[in-house]
């Protein structure tokens, strides 16, 4: 390993002479175990302790045991790439692996360990099982503001993690700043719009528009449509591709977009939490003087991000960015990003974040990390193009793992209603991360405090706790048996769960309808601590595989917007019944109106109770939902009703994770992150 470090680190030459070597025995490589052999430790030392300990394979290494060629790898340092998307039609032909999504129960606010799952079960599947498979785990990429905030970092944990994690928890390859920043161009260009209409004739925006060359001779013959423009031409029904054949009317519809400021839907974002960006005032310079109230939201809110996760290519990409909606017009028309004439400025801003970031657990077992958007606010999961490369490159004897954000009736139900709808993806297995310590919380266990010491209760033997709390764990699992995959139940261990507490929630687990139970100690043993729980869920995705498929979706999308929503607060939820508030009346309304009741719904609602309410814990039935606001992400493909106060910026606590983190000027390490 050392002597493929030093190679890596040479000049140019020696590095294609490396890359050639490895392309000539490719085949050969392709079926080798990635497998580094852990030294585990006990007490088990800090994430980024062990995260340090282990020297990462050369990520170029790892693309040519995978069978990656080398001009479709584009390097980011010697330990992370991205994988161009000529890999899908390279592999078209190839079968596709087993594919498994996980998910958990209501959380508390310190998580329950799904990230930790997902690699602890793909190091199991990858490095332990026997004849090691070629297993993927396709993770979020995380935003700084929990890394910074409270929640920290989302690499895994303990022996189950993705390395560097250092990297991996910060910048990564840059894909959250460009959506950070074609979203912020996409705000500039709206304000901007608004406030060159307002200061200009029609004559004056057409000449700046659509100018007419220097030689001109006076006909405006000279004058160009620029690509995008032929787009909003077409919208407006105006089938014209030559600027001079317009009328005067015809000129004042293409110039004038009309925007309604009190309907722009479109925020700024920065990637940090900053509760002092919730409500701000924009336009008040001297030369501006159009003042107008509007917020920042943090860049995985942005739709620019949901659309990275649900795109299927740079064409499909393109189209969702032009139909992305960021105001109505004083018509209560939509405009969209291909009026304001931005769409190809902001594919250009995003062609390398549309590919999917490579990299590799501490067990050597290959990982994507790409896309992050949170699963309360936004559809919480991965992207499609990362989950559809890895099924190709695992091929049929593989598995690829995806994990759905926070609980199974947000994360997963959008996982099936929006993500697979999208791709095309039928997975074969679901597992249900749960914890001793999320039970106890969910039976009636004192309230649980990010940031402070756990109550007696989740220290100390309680099975009264337990026993109360499994009716959550039983609500997620016979929601995610409606739509029609596998259960398994990862029972993810804390030092602090007595053995007869881990025996009663997998038997309770079982009698609720899981297909199996485990304990697992991933965080503590690595893969080998998941690997009861690998066997079962190979052997569980062989069996559906094999049948007809079962797979379902929970609603249609012939239903109304208010028929959706309704369907899953009362079927996935619990809830009696569905109450609007006057705004969310008008905006279902609207969208009737403009068609787009079609659209799948992404219900932005609290990650901490089946309600509107975090403080309300268990499996609770009969309440009523409010949806206090709607919108629709059009380019992503989605309605978004907003459930009770639901913020899309985030605040920092008393006391950040920030505090810890520094470099350690002897050795040049970073430290504090976890």
């Amino acid at each position: 390993q050392k002597s493929n470090e030093r190679r890596f680190v040479s000049n140019e030459k020696a590095r294609n002479q490396t890359t050639q070597n490895k392309t000539k025995t490719r085949a050969d490589t392709r079926t080798t175990k990635m497998q580094r052999k852990l030294e585990i430790r006990n007490p088990v030392p800090s994430d980024i302790e062990i995260a340090q300990s282990v020297a990462p394979i050369p990520v170029a290494e790892i693309a040519a045991k995978l069978g990656v060629p080398p001009e479709h790898l584009d390097s980011y340092g010697r330990y992370k790439a991205k994988v161009h998307l000529d890999e899908l039609e390279r592999l078209k032909d190839r079968p596709a692996g087993c594919y498994i999504v996980v998910t958990g129960i209501t959380p508390t606010p310190l998580g329950e360990g799904k990230s930790t799952t997902a690699v602890g079960l793909a190091q199991a599947i990858g490095a332990h099982l026997e004849g090691t498979p070629t297993c993927f785990a396709c993770l979020r990429q995380p935003s700084q503001g929990p890394t910074f905030g409270i929640k920290g970092g989302a690499a895994g944990g303990g022996y189950s993690q993705v390395i560097p994690m250092e990297e991996f928890n910060l910048h990564l390859t840059g894909d959250i700043h460009a959506i950070t920043a074609a979203n912020n161009l996409l705000a500039a260009a709206i304000d901007a719009r608004i406030f060159h209409e307002l200061h200009s004739s029609d004559e004056d925006l057409w000449n700046r528009l659509c100018p007419p060359s220097p030689k001109d001779p006076g006909d405006g013959s000279t004058r160009r449509f620029a690509p995008v423009m032929l787009r909003r031409l077409k919208k407006l029904g105006i089938a014209k591709d030559k600027p001079n054949t317009l009328t005067k009317e015809e000129i004042k519809k293409f110039v004038r977009l009309d925007i309604n400021p009190d309907t722009i839907t479109w925020n700024r974002t920065v990637d940090t939490n900053d509760r002092f960006l919730r409500q701000i005032t924009v336009g008040q310079g001297n030369l501006e003087k159009q003042p107008r109230t509007t917020q920042y939201d943090i860049t995985v809110a942005s739709e620019i991000m949901a659309i990275l996760a649900l795109t299927t290519s740079l064409a499909d990409m393109k189209e969702r960015f032009g139909r992305m909606v960021v105001a109505f017009n004083n018509a209560n028309e939509p405009v969209t990003a291909d009026d304001v004439g931005i769409t190809g400025a902001l594919l250009v801003l995003m062609k390398d974040a549309i590919m999917p970031n490579l990299m590799q657990t501490l067990e050597g077992t290959p990982v994507f990390v790409h896309a992050g958007p949170f699963a309360n606010i936004a559809h919480g999961n991965s992207s499609i193009i990362a989950d559809q490369v890895a099924l190709k490159l695992a091929g049929e004897d593989g598995f690829v793992i995806t994990e759905a954000g926070f609980g199974a009736d947000i994360g997963f139900e959008k996982f099936c209603d929006i993500k697979c709808r999208y791709s095309g993806l039928v997975p074969q297995c679901a597992v249900l991360v749960a914890t001793v310590r999320a039970l106890k919380m969910h039976g009636g266990g004192p309230t649980v405090v990010a940031g402070t010491p756990l109550p007696a209760p989740y220290v100390h033997e309680n099975l009264e706790l337990v026993t109360k709390g499994v009716a959550n764990l039983a609500r997620h699992i016979a929601n995610t048996k409606k739509f029609g995959v596998g259960v398994m139940v990862a029972i993810n261990k804390y030092g602090t769960d007595s053995p007869a507490e881990l025996e009663l929630v997998s038997k309770m687990a079982k009698e609720a309808g899981a297909d199996g139970a485990f304990l697992c100690t991933h965080w503590a043993d690595g893969g080998r601590g998941a690997l009861d729980l690998a066997k079962a869920v190979s052997q569980l995705c062989h069996e559906k595989r094999a049948a007809a498929n079962a797979f379902r979706f929970l609603y249609p999308l012939e239903m109304g917007i208010k028929e959706k929503i309704a369907y899953i607060a009362c079927n996935i939820y619990g809830a009696a019944g569905v109450e609007y508030s006057p705004k969310a009346e008008q905006k279902i309304a609207l969208y009737d109106k403009t068609g787009y009741s079609h659209l799948p719904i992404c219900m932005a609602k609290t990650h901490l109770s089946f309600t509107h309410d975090a403080k309300i814990k268990g499996a609770p039935s009969g309440f009523t939902l409010p949806i206090r606001d709607v919108r629709a992400s059009v380019g992503a493909g989605f309605i978004y009703p907003l459930v009770g106060e639901m913020s899309t910026m985030p605040g920092l606590p008393t006391r950040p994770c920030f505090y810890d983190v520094d470099i350690d000027l002897t050795t040049g390490k970073i430290v504090g992150l976890f």
